[in-house]
């Protein structure tokens, strides 16, 4: 069976056919048109490649399940365009999908411009408690929003016409593809990583940013070898937007002097080049702890992987980093050996297994909760259902069928404990 080729990105071009290609990268909830006020002076050097997310600008609505994912559709979109080297910019979600290309696709980058980019966006909680508040209540609350977190209030209060492009800019974006570049983001963190990431970089921040300000430039920084730092007066989240000729003026000094121009020794043409990737030590992973098991009881000696670092990953997706980090953080010598065997065989062999998706499982799991008269493991259990993609509608459904084969006593309880939950959950933050 041929594998299936990532789904192409819509894209346009602007510049010169003959110029070497920069790609420009969006951010989430943005078009290709956050970059409009670049292009014009861009283009005088370079052929400008712009792309928009998956649903995002009236793009084909089919989701991304990683920022991984997006980085191979945009390879399989170059590639089809006949594009192998490029220079690359991209702002927050766009500058993640620059970092992974860095990373996994080294060859490939010439010079690296990450603009409100993090190694890892907030927390993978934050991320997922967006997703449940749009998969309930649309995108208009989040559209509503995004001029506070995208501008500062002296640019939004001025500019009322680039505020309101903004909110329609979002509200227009498939609610479906939203929730999977959430999800994306949530497991997005290449901090170990960065150290292998061998390009000359240009790491470019509003100073007011309070989505990913200065702190997370500086990380960036300070783990990328070939990296320098420059910081936007008055600007916030979406600096381009705001402040459009800092931004054109430091995207040109940084791609005119970071991709140099080369004599191609083969053919005696003038070629861009960049300078050679250093070779540089992958950081180590951390290891998860692991309680002491004679040899003979741990799954490698029956010839499987252990399930705990599957289990780990798998309990962090579906409860939420606070909540398992509480957990673990209050496992003591007595308890601590359970918080593994429930991390192992509860999670990772569970969980994990393919028969079922997470949505069914949460079903299952609601049900059986409700039997059992669980509140306390019902609630946090609530809130994971909702991170796998059940709405409200849905677990009042699995409530309402429990009722019947659990007792109306126990399903009262379970609503009133369900009920807490979801509007908590599901309520916009102000």
């Amino acid at each position: 069976m041929s594998e299936m080729k990532s789904p192409a990105l819509q894209y346009r071009f602007d510049g010169p056919e003959d110029a070497p290609v920069l790609v420009l990268g969006p951010s989430l909830g943005t078009t290709w048109h956050m970059w409009d006020r670049q292009v014009p002076e861009l283009m005088k050097h370079w052929k400008v490649f712009r792309f928009d997310l998956p649903g995002h600008g009236g793009a084909p609505a089919h989701p991304a399940a990683s920022v991984a994912d997006l980085a191979d559709r945009l390879l399989t979109t170059l590639d089809s365009l006949g594009v192998q080297r490029f220079g690359y910019a991209g702002c927050a979600l766009g500058g993640a999908v620059g970092t992974e290309l860095a990373l996994r696709h080294p060859e490939r980058i010439a010079s690296l411009a990450l603009i409100a980019a993090s190694p890892r966006f907030g927390t993978a909680d934050e991320f997922r408690q967006r997703g449940v508040i749009v998969r309930t209540n649309g995108l208009d609350p989040i559209a509503r929003t995004s001029p506070e977190r995208w501008f500062t209030s002296g640019f939004a209060a001025a500019q009322p016409a680039i505020t309101e492009w903004a909110v329609q800019m979002v509200r227009t974006t498939d609610p479906g593809c939203y929730i999977a570049a959430c999800e994306a983001l949530a497991s997005f963190d290449v901090r170990p990583e960065l150290g292998r990431v061998g390009v000359p970089t240009l790491v470019l921040v509003g100073s007011d940013d309070q989505v990913t300000g200065p702190a997370e430039a500086r990380t960036l920084v300070a783990g990328i070898p070939d990296a320098r730092l420059a910081v936007v007066p008055g600007a916030s989240h979406l600096v381009p937007v705001e402040q459009p000729a800092a931004v054109t003026d430091l995207l040109v000094r940084h791609f005119t002097s970071a991709w140099l121009p080369a004599i191609d020794a083969t053919s005696g043409q003038m070629a861009i080049v960049a300078p050679p990737v250093k070779p540089v030590l992958a950081a180590g992973s951390p290891v998860a702890p692991v309680a002491e098991i004679a040899a003979a009881e741990q799954p490698e000696a029956l010839g499987r992987p252990d399930p705990y670092d599957a289990g780990i990953k798998v309990r962090r997706e579906v409860l939420g980093d606070a909540h398992v980090d509480r957990a673990l953080a209050q496992a003591d010598e007595f308890s601590g050996d359970f918080q593994e065997l429930i991390t192992r065989y509860a999670w990772g062999e569970i969980w994990d297994r393919p028969g079922l998706d997470r949505r069914s499982r949460s079903c299952v799991t609601l049900t059986a909760l409700v039997a059992g008269g669980h509140l306390d493991e019902l609630a946090f259990h609530t809130r994971a259902a909702l991170r796998n993609g059940l709405t409200p509608a849905e677990i009042k459904e699995v409530l309402l069928q429990a009722a019947v084969y659990c007792g109306i006593p126990a399903a009262n309880s379970a609503f009133k404990v369900a009920q807490q939950v979801i509007r908590e959950e599901t309520t916009p933050q102000e």
